[in-house]
């Protein structure tokens, strides 16, 4: 793996050449360097940490199988951000294709995004069941987002993508990664205000 990885992978033609050729060294550096952040943004979208890892092996297979189809006409991580996104997004429409009534189930079941933020491991048990029920209120709004609005707010909030770098991953203007973001963020705000105000 040595000239391939480094802290931060260097990618230039002679290491895309490389992929294209079929170098199994040079694969392998990618999906080190990726792999974790592959997983992340699947699971941001699925929920499910058993998911978000098969789905991350379907985008690297993905990349090894279409990489000759690259064309370098945006950085590769990009291009990778992209395939990830897409397969994530198919595997939600597919499993609500199939179990339409189970997706409650599945939400209350799910692991949550919200899991990744630091806790007190002294809350007692009160406490958890609150911040549980929370977790759970924040992940259904984000699921209940326009697909667009999802996109832009998991990428950016849950995986620190910048509106420049969603804007290419989306293949959309800044503009618009922008208005999304805003209407994202105004959406969940009412959907959370109309849930506790409910109560």
């Amino acid at each position: 793996m040595t000239g391939y990885l480094t802290t931060n992978l260097v990618i230039g033609n002679g290491y895309i050449q490389a992929l294209q050729r079929g170098e199994s060294k040079a694969f392998e550096a990618l999906v080190e360097q990726f792999q974790d952040k592959i997983v992340n943004t699947c699971y941001g979208f699925v929920q499910n940490a058993e998911d978000a890892e098969d789905i991350a092996q379907e985008v690297f297979i993905e990349v090894y199988k279409s990489v000759n189809n690259f064309r370098a006409e945006s950085q590769l991580s990009t291009w990778i951000y992209r395939i990830a996104v897409t397969k994530s997004l198919d595997f939600i429409r597919k499993k609500k294709r199939k179990k339409r009534w189970d997706s409650l189930k599945r939400v209350f079941g799910m692991e949550s995004v919200a899991e990744r933020l630091p806790s007190s491991t002294k809350q007692n048990p009160d406490a958890q069941v609150e911040n549980e029920e929370r977790r759970i209120i924040l992940n259904t709004a984000i699921a209940s987002l326009a697909e667009n609005q999802r996109i832009v707010f998991t990428l950016h909030k849950f995986e620190g993508l910048s509106y420049k770098e969603i804007a290419d991953v989306m293949d959309t203007s800044l503009s618009s990664v922008e208005s999304l973001m805003h209407r994202a963020k105004k959406n969940l705000q009412k959907k959370l205000y109309n849930y506790y105000n409910d109560c």
